[in-house]
Formats: structure tokens, sequence, C-alpha cells
């Protein structure tokens, strides 16, 4: 399935679920003008296809003690070494794989001060490292839609005529 597979239907029902994953199939159907049966099947084919890979519930990290969150740029190491101390780091949300400078960049929540020191440890034992507090979250969690098909270079698009002609040829009136 690509892009243009995806109909205004799977876009609704696409956006509903990142705002509320728990809604049932029949107020999904209401509110994307569907059958309870009609959504029921799309949700379960855009599941079947990848599309849609999981649900979970958002916490809030400063709820279970997390006051701070930060963001941690480890340099250029050993791939299985960052491995071994993620594994020791329940404190990393998001761990990435980059390009540029850095090699990882790491979202972690903490306690306080002395805890992200803890954490930090792990890491600069591995190579250099770079910390940014977050001060405020402005975007987080936000609904992702299906990316607008690729627009072809004028010089490479079928002209009108050439489009008309094969039309007209199908039809068998040329």
């Amino acid at each position: 399935m690509d892009n243009s597979d995806f109909d205004s239907h799977d876009h609704r029902i696409l956006a509903e679920l990142q705002a509320d994953a728990r809604l049932p199939m029949a107020e999904l159907g209401r509110r994307v003008h569907l059958s309870q049966p009609a959504v029921t099947e799309r949700v379960r084919k855009l599941e079947d296809l990848g599309v849609i890979s999981g649900y979970q519930a958002i916490v809030n990290s400063a709820k279970l003690g997390y006051a701070m969150r930060a963001v941690i740029r480890v340099g250029r190491c050993d791939e299985s070494r960052v491995l071994r101390a993620l594994e020791a780091s329940p404190e990393v949300l998001t761990a990435y794989n980059v390009t540029g400078e850095d090699s990882w960049i790491l979202e972690i929540a903490v306690r306080d001060v002395a805890h992200l020191d803890q954490v930090l440890q792990r890491y600069c034992q591995l190579a250099q490292t770079s910390t940014a507090i977050i001060l405020k979250v402005l975007r987080e969690h936000a609904p992702l839609r299906p990316a607008p098909p690729l627009e072809l270079d004028p010089s490479e698009a079928p002209s009108a005529s050439a489009s008309k002609q094969k039309k007209t040829r199908r039809s068998g009136s040329v």
C-alpha cells in the first residue's frame, strides 16, 4: 500500500486513533461516517499492513517522579557498548542512531540533577557527550498523516495530449 491507496476515510481514521487510541469502533465509525463493520475492517487492514504498528498509553513522567527530561548527544563509539549502556538505563525514553558529529541522541527522564549525573556517567565513559535539559515541550506525539504524493518534474510528466491519445486507443475509437 502506498500513499495513493489511502482515501479520506483512512486519513480520518488515522487522525482519530492517534488522538485517542481507546476510541470504540462504533464511535470511530460515527466520526468518520462509516458503519462499525466498515471501520473495523479498515482498521484491521491498516494494522495488517503495518501502518498502525501498535497502541500505547502516554504516561506523564512527572507524575511518576521524573521531574526532569534531557537530551544527551553521544559521540562516535561502538554500538555494542551503547546497547549495553541502554540496557542498564531505564531512564532512556528514546535512543536514535544518527548521522553527523554525534552517533547517538538519547532522550531521558530523571528525578533530579544528581540522577542526571548518574545517567551521564554511563555515557561519558563511552564517548564525548553533550547534554541539554528540556525546559518546555512545544510539540510531542503529534499526529502523523500520510505523506503527500511526490510531484513529477514537469519535463517527466506526460503531456495532456499523450494522455488523451492513450485513453482514446483503449476505448477503440482511434
